[in-house]
């Protein structure tokens, strides 16, 4: 400071000149008040650019997803290696959200109580949540999607989507956290119907219909993550309205959504696509035979970071496959 130096230099005058105490002793006082009101700037202005910095909630989830076809491959069975299979997948992949599709009420009540005996849940009574599809098979219990949450979880919402003519209600069932009420995670099961109601096919209303619900909670400020079986792969046309612009490859473009799926950057495995979760169909996946109709869906700007998903082999020990899908299993960082 000019003030204080110019005190220094006082209080060490030239040979012949003096200061008086009195002088000295004055403006050393002020030197030291104006010194602090400069620190208590400072501190202020710190404090203020520090309250100005945008700070960005986020939280990191270990995503698992599963179409176990509970009625047409295991006729309702609990008994059968099925239960314990998935059970040890999620804890062994130590799973955060976990999702079924094509589950019977009997196998969701089955793996809460299986679940609950590993351990996994951090609230055992609060941790699962079903959504009935039909009545029709699963010895006359539910049929349907369940979501499973390792934290507590709020009140579950279920939506059914346009009709596609069976007696199915496809539907997304969808759960926020307790103790993060703006994370929401969903899951859904779109039909493979073609039918064509009002010059639009039943699958692609579907879609649509999905597709605006998150993008209505986004408006609301949540941010969602899906999982489920979108009967669909990801380079169909009736998918370009679900994956952003920025996936852009030889294997998935002209993407006009707002969303990233999960397995959709692995440059190891059909870019822009991702590792194929059921067999062999018509017509064939991207890169293989093999193709991917499984996914796991966050909104582009809600996701911190890196991500990624895998799709693992089936088990086989309910006396042959316990599935006809193969487990996918993602990682993401979501803001909250």
């Amino acid at each position: 400071m000019p003030l204080c130096c110019s005190i220094v230099a006082m209080a060490n005058p030239p040979p012949g000149k003096q200061v008086s105490r009195r002088s000295l002793r004055y403006l050393l006082s002020l030197c030291s008040c104006v010194m602090a009101m400069v620190a208590t700037l400072v501190v202020a202005t710190s404090a203020r650019d520090a309250a100005a910095e945008p700070t960005t909630a986020s939280a990191e989830y270990t995503v698992w997803l599963q179409n176990i076809a509970g009625w047409k491959l295991h006729r309702g069975s609990t008994d059968n290696g099925v239960i314990e299979a998935v059970t040890s997948s999620i804890v062994n992949r130590d799973a955060d959200l976990v999702a079924f599709n094509e589950m019977c009420r009997q196998q969701y009540n089955a793996v809460i109580a299986s679940l609950r005996t590993a351990g996994w849940p951090a609230d055992p009574t609060n941790f699962a949540r079903f959504g009935e599809s039909g009545s029709g098979v699963c010895n006359g219990q539910a049929f349907g999607n369940a979501v499973f949450s390792r934290e507590p979880l709020g009140g579950s919402a279920r939506f059914v989507l346009p009709d596609d003519g069976t007696s199915a209600d496809h539907h997304v069932l969808c759960v926020p956290q307790e103790n993060r009420p703006t994370v929401r995670f969903c899951t859904t099961h779109i039909t493979t119907s073609n039918e064509v109601v009002d010059g639009v096919k039943a699958n692609q209303r579907q879609l649509d219909a999905a597709y605006e619900l998150l993008e209505g909670h986004h408006r609301d400020g949540d941010t969602v993550i899906i999982a489920g079986d979108f009967n669909a792969q990801p380079d169909y046309g009736r998918m370009n309205g679900w994956y952003s612009p920025s996936v852009d490859t030889p294997h998935n473009s002209d993407n006009v959504g707002h969303y990233r799926e999960l397995d959709d950057d692995d440059v190891d495995h059909c870019p822009g696509y991702g590792e194929p979760t059921v067999g062999v169909g018509d017509p064939p996946g991207a890169c293989q035979p093999e193709k991917k109709i499984d996914m796991i869906f966050v909104r582009e700007n809600r996701i911190v970071g890196d991500y990624w998903a895998d799709a693992l082999a089936i088990s086989q020990q309910c006396g042959g496959p316990c599935a006809d899908h193969k487990v996918l299993v993602g990682h993401v960082a979501v803001r909250t």
